[in-house]
This record gives C-alpha cells, structure tokens and sequence, in this order.
C-alpha cells in the first residue's frame, strides 16, 4: 500500500465520498478521500486557536474543544476561550458545558464528544477535535481504562491527608505506590493524583497498569488524522509570556474576584488550575503580585513542556510549525 509519511492512507481515511469538495483530498494513489476526523495538537500559546479556525472553514468542520478547564462556565480568560463573536465563526462545541463546581472528568467529556461526532457526521461535516489536553483525548479515541468508579469514603480520607498535611504528602503517597503516574502528573494536580491513589486503594494494583492493560488489549478506537503544531522553545516562551500579560491585561484579576465573590471554593478542581491557583494566592495575600505572575509564567512553561512529552509520544502525529501551514493555499490540502 502506499505510504504518506511512514503512515498508511487506510489509518487516516475511512471511506470515499464523491461530493462535498470542501473536505476532499487526493490521496497519494489518487483516490477520492474524506477527513473522518481530525485532531489538532499542541501546547498551549503555540496558535491552534487560529489555525483551527481557518481549518474549520476550509474542511467544512465543526470544532471540540479538547480542553479539561474551557468546559467550566465562567473560567474564560485564564483559558483563552474563545469569545463568543469568534465561536460564531464556526460552530464549536465542549465550551461552558459545567459549572465550576459540577463534577466533571474524562469519563463525561467522552461521553459527551462522542454524541456530538456522531451529530456533526450525521450533518455530513468533519469533527475537528482541537485542544491541549491529552488524557482527554486519547480516552476519546482509545477509550477509557475500565478502572473502578469513585468511592466518597476514600475520597473522603485522601481529602482529609490534602487538607491536613497537604499537596506535597498526597503526591508523596502517589510517587510511592505508582512511580509511573506520578511522573506524570503535577504535585499541584490533585484532582488526579487522588483518583490515582483512590484506584490503587480499591485494587492494590497503580492506575498506569489499569491503563498500560487497557491500551495493550482495547479493539475500540476511532481513526483520526492527527496534526500537531510545534516552535522553537524560546519562541513558544516568548509567546508564553504574552499570552499572560494579554490574559491580566483582560481583567483575569476581576474574573478570579467575580468567580470567588459567587461563592465558588478556591479548592474547586477548576480554580486549582493553571493561572486561576496563582491569582487566588495573590488575592488572599499569600505572595506579591510580581511573585504570581513569575510562578504564573513559569508554571505555563512547564506545563507545555509536558504537553509536548505527552503528544511526541504519540508517533501518529505529524507536527508542523504553524507558520509552514499558514504559508499554504490550503491547509488540508498540505496536512492530507
């Protein structure tokens, strides 16, 4: 069979169609194809917001945010939502689809992507799953380990050892029962860490072997064409740090107030996230407002640091600059 960059036109295309020239391609053994689905990837501020749009247009695509924070109501500048004149542009869909203090995890996002790909199929466009978080979308696409549900009484105790002992002591617990999640894992990322060692409670065995066993012996995957964007470090930093400034510069201050005068704890999972944790602390005085932003810029760094370890292992992606995409005529004609 022919092959496109080490890939077979069979991984990426899933019937013929003979309409809808919006989303055709020609293969490279010249036959008709059709986008079944298609991912784009990236760290966060490398520019998928944009390409994303434009791709959308060109596909005749509808667009699934990929992101586990954008689905909370209320939680837009810190996470670089789209405004709503923008999401008018193309149709876009997993935004503002909880409140801050709604549970909300991998197992619904599936659930909820999955009748929305079936909807915008059924509709004869292309889903465009675009975002940053890769649990969220590997569970879509390889399904979800079909480890235990939650358990409110362990939840309950490894609650107790955060609010007592705190983050470091929980991840400490984590490192030691399942090594390979915790590498994995921020300490500041408790939502995780405590499913992680609430798995290990109910079972005796790590969630990275539930996992590790789920993706050795699942049948049930969707194919997808999977497009990854990439800079430079430096480049990506810089940008980075804009993205920051813009996002101060936007009122975050007032939309962390707004969110905390409403009642929201700033325990909630949401408003432990990336950005949200560093203006709380600035509010209730735990550091300067120089010191919030520093953390701020270095957290986002390293946190896209992990993004792209998590996505380059990944060897069905194939990554681009986004500026070797933005340069072309049509950019599905390039990434076909």
């Amino acid at each position: 069979m022919t092959k496109f960059l080490n890939f077979s036109i069979s991984q990426f295309f899933n019937h013929q169609i003979t309409k809808s020239p919006n989303h055709q391609i020609l293969s490279p053994n010249h036959q008709i194809t059709k986008f079944s689905l298609v991912a784009l990837v990236g760290p966060t501020a490398v520019g998928k917001t944009a390409l994303s749009l434009r791709l959308a247009k060109e596909m005749c695509a509808e667009i699934i945010s990929v992101d586990s924070v954008q689905v909370f109501r209320g939680l837009d500048i810190g996470t670089a939502k789209l405004g709503l004149e923008e999401q008018k542009q193309v149709p876009h869909h997993m935004i503002d689809v909880a409140d801050p203090d709604e549970p909300f995890d991998a197992a619904d996002f599936v659930r909820k992507a999955l009748g929305i790909i079936r909807s915008i199929r059924a509709k004869g466009k292309v889903p465009l799953l675009v975002g940053g978080s890769g649990l969220y979308l590997r569970s879509l696409l390889e399904g979800l380990a079909p480890c235990p549900g939650r358990d409110p009484m362990v939840r309950e105790m490894l609650n107790k050892i955060l609010a007592n002992q705190g983050k470091g002591t929980l991840y400490d617990l984590l490192a030691d029962a399942d090594p390979e999640a915790a590498s994995r894992l921020h300490p500041n990322d408790t939502f995780r860490v405590i499913r992680a060692l609430e798995v290990y409670h109910q079972t005796g065995e790590p969630i990275s072997i539930w996992q590790r066993r789920h993706k050795n012996t699942s049948g049930q995957r969707l194919l997808c064409t999977k497009i990854g964007l990439v800079r430079p470090r430096e480049e990506l930093y810089e940008r980075i740090d804009a993205r920051v400034g813009a996002m101060l510069d936007a009122g975050f201050l007032e939309e962390v107030n707004f969110l905390l005068d409403k009642g929201y704890s700033p325990h909630l999972k949401p408003l432990q996230s990336l950005g949200y944790r560093h203006i709380i602390r600035f509010l209730k005085g735990e550091m300067s407002f120089d010191e919030a932003v520093s953390q701020l810029k270095r957290d986002t760094r390293r946190y896209a640091k992990r993004q792209l370890t998590w996505f380059r292992a990944d060897p069905e992606i194939r990554w681009y600059h986004p500026e070797a995409l933005t340069d072309v005529y049509r950019i599905w004609q390039k990434i076909g």
